[in-house]
């Protein structure tokens, strides 16, 4: 295991003491999940990143031109207060 030492803004350490009691673990415990949590938002923001490079509006064009036009079916109608 590595260790890191941080330099934290002291509002942001207090916040991170206050809910790690709050959660019953420790300040270590709480931040590892916190970096964590943003490293698997950042490869899932990549990840898409990379697939939408790769699409084709003209092909998801076509393919939704060959949808048929017919009322869906239900519970999918629309939402009789909605905008749309």
């Amino acid at each position: 295991m590595t260790v890191l030492q941080i330099p934290l803004p002291e509002q942001l350490h207090e916040q991170l003491r206050a809910w790690a009691e709050r959660e019953k673990v420790s300040i270590e415990q709480l931040a590892a999940a916190a970096v964590a949590e943003k490293l698997s938002a950042l490869e899932q923001l990549a990840y898409f990143r990379e697939r939408a490079g790769r699409g084709d509006r003209k092909k998801f064009l076509d393919a939704m031109n060959r949808v048929p036009d017919v009322p869906p079916i239900p519970p999918d109608e629309p939402y009789a207060g909605s905008a749309s």
